[in-house]
């Protein structure tokens, strides 16, 4: 298993049905209980156990998820409000060295669980054609929220598998 990626790159090539999104928004509804269920038991050595050699601790990894969650958020709700507007990247790695980082894993799995509230709600309440809208990312280009909502079900479930995986080479699970 590559302890980097544990569940493989993000790939979709099928239509982006109301089926697809259903489970996509299901699985970020699911995340902030799974990530807490992940890491519930694990003492704050553990927390800052990296989850592969040169990677990021645990508890950077929880902290990412929240970054990277209101990001997501801001970038949906630009591409609802505004005729594609070209959206902020930002330095996870430069992110994850930042003091917040060092917070307990609470902090962020609280903020997870209020976030993931409001985003599915808003995901639920959309449109088809609202799954429609685009944004523009600097590098990658013109993306649609229906294939944003994808790649953010699997970077939550990439993150925790990473988390997951982790603890059952370590023998913690």
């Amino acid at each position: 298993m590559d302890v980097r990626c544990p569940i493989g790159k993000f790939e979709f090539d099928g239509k982006i049905t109301s089926n697809v999104l259903n489970t996509w928004i299901s699985d970020l509804e699911q995340l902030p209980f799974s990530l807490r269920e992940a890491v519930k038991d694990l003492n704050e050595e553990q927390l800052d156990t990296t989850y592969r050699e040169g990677g990021w601790t645990i508890r950077q990894v929880v902290h990412h998820l929240a970054d990277t969650g209101m990001n997501y958020y801001v970038r949906i709700k630009l591409a609802l409000t505004e005729e594609n507007p070209v959206i902020n990247t930002f330095e996870e790695s430069r992110w994850a060295e930042l003091p917040d980082n060092y917070l307990p894993v609470e902090v962020s799995l609280s903020l997870l669980e209020a976030l993931h509230i409001r985003f599915s709600n808003l995901l639920r309440n959309l449109s088809s054609n609202d799954f429609e809208k685009i944004y523009t990312n600097p590098i990658s280009g013109e993306i649609t929220l229906g294939f944003t909502i994808g790649l953010y079900s699997w970077h939550g479930k990439h993150h925790l598998a990473q988390i997951t995986s982790l603890c059952e080479r370590k023998g913690w699970a």
